[in-house]
């Protein structure tokens, strides 16, 4: 991939990506603990019932199971982002173990191998020393596969048995789906719609290299240990994953950065004018409750708080004696005045990268539902999602604030100015929401 598809992460996969770098420098919380306790325990339990309880069709070569087990930890050692999660080309290995090694003995052999990757990571930081101990729950999604060949019958690598390994490839995303869904539920608290998304992601992976790994194990079945030369592979896999892990990385510096400077031109702000520094969070606060009761996307909540926070930034721009004025602007005044929407655009272009985006918002933040805003005349749906709710907050805050020119107005008041302008100045719908919000709904 070029490095300009992975500059840019939409919020929620950014924000995500940094709550899991998080969950893995940590020790496992009580309900992680809880969860992954009842996960490792159900695991063990099937896995041990299936080794004792079905016929193998092959006897265990000690030497191959070794060197393939060592094979699988080092393909756990290979870890891209896919989305928010993260793939691992084990399937290059795990199918070449089910027809080539005792198939009821392979989901303990792959629970073994991420228990010594998730150790050997452990060994190097940042993961925790302590949650490698529950790494045997990964391995959950080979039980399906297991026992859809040895009720089948198709313990071996034979082309007549397709049919059978496209069933066993299915279950076993079934499987390794309703798992990961459960414990991210028990564990953490993440929905099925969230965690389903990026599993639609990571299973697009699996897919992938599972025929590889079919046409391995059919390659090796008369010599097995020719099914090392996926290694190879698996090393590809890994520069990439490393380059690609790198450019995440500094994306997600980017975006930390980004939010300092944010905060920075804030501060800057507020020294300059206090009243403008004070009506700016207040301003920010309401938008993201504005922005929550919308359930508005990631990106459009990220673009509310931030044009929120900056949408007054052009005003250092404007001159102390027009920005202060105890009485109100003569026409040339408010000319001048409304020029600090394209300023503020101006000096967030000049940042670029994720504030240059913001810097349409900024510059959006005055139009009106009716087109008859500035400074671009824009009207309805062609105004920003972000910028309609921020117009929408700023009204209301510096209506129900003290100005040099009035008194503020009380709530009520306020309230019943923003319905009167609800489908000229502001878009009906975050109007009705904002009251909501007003009225502690």
């Amino acid at each position: 991939m070029s490095s300009a598809q992975t500059s840019h992460l939409d919020a929620g996969t950014e924000r995500r990506i940094g709550e899991a770098f998080a969950r893995q420098s940590r020790a496992p919380d009580r309900r992680e603990r809880l969860a992954n306790r009842l996960f490792l325990g159900g695991f063990v339990l099937a896995a041990v019932v299936l080794a004792a309880v079905a016929t193998a069709a092959r006897e265990l070569d000690v030497l191959l199971a070794v060197a393939l087990l060592t094979a699988y930890v080092v393909a756990t050692r290979v870890e891209f982002s896919v989305g928010a999660g993260y793939g691992v080309p084990t399937q290059l290995v795990f199918v070449p173990m089910l027809l080539l090694l005792p198939t009821p003995l392979v989901p303990l052999l792959v629970a073994a191998g991420h228990v010594l990757g998730a150790a050997a990571r452990a060994a190097r930081g940042p993961v925790s020393l302590r949650r490698w101990v529950f790494a045997t729950t990964d391995a959950w999604y080979s039980l399906g596969p297991a026992l859809v060949l040895i009720l089948a019958d198709a313990q071996e690598p034979e082309w007549r048995h397709w049919p059978v390994y496209l069933l066993a490839l299915i279950v076993q995303i079934l499987l390794d789906a309703s798992v990961a869904v459960g414990r991210a539920g028990l564990a953490y608290g993440i929905s099925p719609r969230e965690m389903l998304g990026e599993l639609a992601l990571v299973h697009r992976v699996d897919v992938l290299l599972a025929p590889i790994g079919l046409l391995a194990a059919f390659a090796a079945a008369d010599r097995p240990g020719t099914a090392l030369l996926v290694l190879p592979l698996v090393g590809l896999l890994g520069v990439l994953s490393h380059e690609r892990e790198a450019r995440i990385a500094r994306t997600l510096e980017l975006g930390q950065a980004y939010r300092g400077t944010a905060l920075l031109l804030r501060d800057l702000l507020e020294e300059e004018d206090e009243y403008t520094g004070r009506h700016t969070q207040d301003v920010v606060a309401l938008a993201m409750k504005v922005s929550d009761a919308l359930g508005c996307p990631e990106d459009v909540r990220r673009e509310a708080e931030l044009g929120a926070m900056l949408h007054d930034i052009g005003k250092i721009a404007i001159p102390t004696e027009i920005l202060n004025k105890p009485g109100r602007l003569d026409p040339d005044e408010w000319q001048v005045m409304q020029t600090h929407t394209v300023e503020g655009q101006r000096m967030l272009d000049r940042i670029g990268g994720l504030l240059g985006r913001v810097g349409y918002i900024v510059r959006a933040s005055h139009e009106r539902w009716d087109g008859r805003g500035y400074p671009d005349g824009l009207e309805a749906e062609a105004i920003p999602y972000a910028a309609r709710i921020i117009c929408a907050c700023d009204a209301f805050n510096a209506m129900t604030t003290h100005r040099p020119y009035r008194e503020a107005m009380s709530p009520a008041a306020a309230v019943a100015e923003l319905e009167r302008c609800s489908g000229t100045q502001f878009d009906p719908r975050i109007v009705r929401v904002v009251v909501s919000v007003a009225h502690g709904g």
